[in-house]
């Protein structure tokens, strides 16, 4: 069968290899696809392959060879998968790849915000240490985690990795999920309501999807409920947080500092509040992209290619 690789670059810059898929396909790859060239670029492959070039309900209609769509990520919003479940087109994803990754990236943003590790690094190569006249400073103020609150919003595999690593720091742990999921609850972990959470964390992180539900679901309302001083992180998806609510939020000090790997346009556009905002930390969409994390992404979707063509698909979100 033809494959295509419409968007190959982020996942593999030239660190990894596509050969295992290229054992099984007759595989074309781009490092990236603009939007007028994706239907030349799939041609008359049947097998395609994205990570955010967008698969329209018109390229599929447009493409009539199409018998797959792998997503080379956990989210699929990409993809029409009304428009490709009608023509009887498998999409699929790669869960939880990116998991341990994820999780690391939420904590290496609160433990900046609570430490300011890299603005004090700065300061001492300024001369300020070398200067003082006390043998220790501090510009921020620092923070301790233990029987701090943390409130997780979704608590599907990353969620749940997050809260266990919050609990080996001695925090509490409140979570509003869809599902109440007794069997995590213990001493230092309950679930709550949305509104609970908003009132009660010290610091709030999504993993949530991005849905008509999610949307701006981090908005002046909200933020309201809050506690003040709460901290924000966000590696989820962009479009969970109103943006410019979040900097109204940040410049009035209602939250105290915010960690975001995402943004509602990315790349984020020059025009964003939140590249002026007070504040916030800001990583271009990397929490999934450790070495490890793309390895096992590689992996999974060779493999999800693999059933495909043996008629024993897995990971099919349509």
């Amino acid at each position: 069968m033809k494959a295509v690789v419409l968007d190959g670059y982020t996942l593999n810059p030239g660190d990894l290899s596509w050969d295992s898929l290229a054992e099984l396909v007759d595989l074309k790859v781009y490092d990236r696809t603009k939007n007028e060239k994706i239907l030349e670029r799939i041609g008359d492959s049947e097998i395609v392959i994205t990570n955010k070039t967008p698969i329209s309900q018109e390229i599929i209609k447009k493409a009539p060879n199409i018998k797959y769509i792998g997503v080379l990520a956990t989210g699929f919003n990409i993809v029409d998968v009304k428009a490709a479940r009608k023509r009887n087109i498998p999409v699929t994803n790669v869960p939880s790849y990116s998991t341990n990754s994820v999780s690391q990236l939420v904590f290496a943003f609160i433990l900046e915000i609570c430490h300011h590790v890299g603005s004090h690094t700065v300061a001492i190569k300024n001369g300020q240490w070398t200067k003082s006249p006390d043998f220790s400073f501090w510009n921020y103020p620092l923070i301790e985690l233990t029987n701090k609150t943390l409130g997780i919003i979704g608590f599907g595999s990353i969620g749940q990795k997050v809260a266990n690593i919050a609990q080996s720091f001695g925090m509490k742990v409140i979570v509003y999920n869809r599902t109440i999921k007794k069997e995590f609850e213990n001493e230092l972990l309950k679930f709550v309501s949305l509104n609970e959470l908003y009132n009660e964390a010290d610091i709030i992180t999504l993993h949530v999807p991005l849905t008509d539900t999610t949307k701006a679901m981090i908005n002046k309302t909200s933020i309201s409920l809050m506690k003040d001083n709460v901290i924000l992180i966000n590696t989820a998806r962009g479009g969970l947080i109103d943006e410019s609510d979040l900097y109204d939020a940040l410049e009035s000090g209602k939250i105290s500092a915010c960690g975001v790997d995402v943004s509602v346009n990315e790349p984020i556009k020059a025009n964003s509040p939140l590249l002026i905002a007070k504040n916030i930390f800001i990583t271009p969409h990397i929490a999934w992209a450790t070495k490890e994390a793309r390895i096992r992404l590689m992996d999974i979707a060779v493999n999800n290619v693999r059933l495909f063509l043996k008629n024993q698909i897995q990971n099919v979100v349509n």
